[in-house]
């Protein structure tokens, strides 16, 4: 009988009853969980240079005047910064117009004519008060305008109700406080309603050429644009008031400071208010830069502060 052969010299024969070990379960576990955290933090750096949610959240652009900028100065820096705005996009650029005089919504047509127009800011020229300015949303003139008006006079309506209750319970300084809201709340409705000359600026969003050609137009006093504004409601937009002829000064209100003369008078302040009604009478004004009204939304140049 022949002797059996012995087993390949490279792969001993374990001995008998002793099973070749199996790897252990938790290794091939490991190595799945590190291949998977390899191939996730790839797909993590191919998406690196994709935007993440919205990067203008709190970004606030300023466009038009302070108080205490000098009006001749800015007008000349509108007027520059203008002429060398290179052509725009597609989109077109945003821009502050600012009118000589307070337009009603007829006449803004004839003024705004080939301008592509996003809003309108307003005031009530009440002479010697304080009066709410308000940005409306406008894109069909006059009509979108008018339906605007019609909607501040009904919450001016409310206002002035509001304040008269008020007064009716306040004593002193206080009743003329609120006697005095209740009054001029009450003029900016009936101005409102009757569609006023209240008109003083409009933003619009057009090419250079079309800016350029608005700012030579009989009745536009200056053409800001402002190429950094993408969105209005991140704007705060504050056009320098017809009135306005030398430096921004803060607003006035007689009725409530009748000790001297207003702080907030310029020294060429218009002589002219425009009335609500067709046949309006002429008054002496001051004027009044006051904050937006939240009617609508408001956006302008990026804020450095305050």
């Amino acid at each position: 009988m022949s002797a059996a052969a012995p087993p390949p010299a490279d792969r001993p024969t374990p001995p008998v009853g002793r099973p070749e070990p199996a790897r252990p379960r938790w290794l091939w576990w490991a190595a799945i969980a590190a291949v998977g955290a390899v191939l996730l933090t790839a797909g993590w750096a191919g998406r690196s240079d994709e935007p993440v949610g919205d990067r203008t959240v709190g970004e606030v652009t300023r466009v038009g005047v302070r108080p205490g900028d000098h009006i001749p100065g800015y007008l000349r820096a509108a007027a520059a910064e203008l002429a060398a705005l290179p052509p725009s996009g597609p989109s077109g650029t945003y821009a502050l117009v600012s009118f000589t005089s307070y337009l009603g919504p007829q006449e803004l047509p004839r003024v705004l004519a080939d301008a592509p127009v996003a809003e309108v800011v307003a005031r009530v020229p009440l002479p010697d008060r304080q009066t709410e300015v308000i940005r409306l949303g406008a894109q069909l003139l006059p009509q979108d305008v008018v339906a605007a008006m019609a909607t501040v006079a009904d919450r001016k309506d409310r206002e002035a109700a509001d304040q008269r209750a008020r007064a009716a319970t306040a004593a002193g300084e206080l009743h003329r406080v609120y006697a005095t809201g209740a009054e001029v709340a009450a003029g900016e409705a009936r101005a409102y309603r009757a569609g006023c000359g209240c008109v003083y600026a409009a933003v619009v969003r057009a090419d250079a050429a079309v800016l350029r050609t608005l700012a030579a137009r009989p009745g536009v006093r200056a053409v800001d644009p402002a190429p950094e504004l993408h969105r209005l409601d991140r704007a705060v937009v504050i056009p320098p008031l017809p009135e306005q002829r030398d430096v921004v000064r803060p607003p006035a209100d007689t009725a409530l400071d009748p000790a001297g003369p207003p702080m907030g008078v310029s020294s060429e302040q218009a002589r002219d208010v425009i009335d609500p009604s067709p046949a309006g009478s002429t008054a002496p004004q001051v004027p009044a830069p006051l904050p937006t009204s939240p009617d609508t939304g408001g956006g302008a140049r990026p804020a450095s502060g305050g």
